[in-house]
């Protein structure tokens, strides 16, 4: 079995003063369904981050040290990227 090391980087406000924390629960639910190893990176709270992968927006997913997804993605694509053979 392989496993990788996710990352989602998530705002904890956005400009606006709106949540994304509803985001966060999507996205951590369908880490979780996938049996993916995981970390949430508030990105206010890592400003290295945010320099090391150019962040912009979020949410994000980095795995294996590469941004795979600068958006959410929908289930079906993670369960192509995490496809397990």
């Amino acid at each position: 079995m392989v496993y990788l090391r996710a990352t989602a980087t998530i705002r904890e406000s956005t400009m606006a003063g709106k949540s994304d924390k509803g985001s966060l629960t999507l996205f951590e639910r369908e880490l979780k369904d996938l049996a993916v190893v995981y970390e949430v990176l508030f990105v206010e709270d890592h400003p290295e981050i945010v320099e090391r992968y150019s962040i912009r927006h979020s949410p994000n997913l980095v795995v294996d040290d590469e941004v795979v997804f600068r958006r959410q993605p929908t289930e079906d694509e993670l369960r192509a990227l995490f496809k397990r053979s």
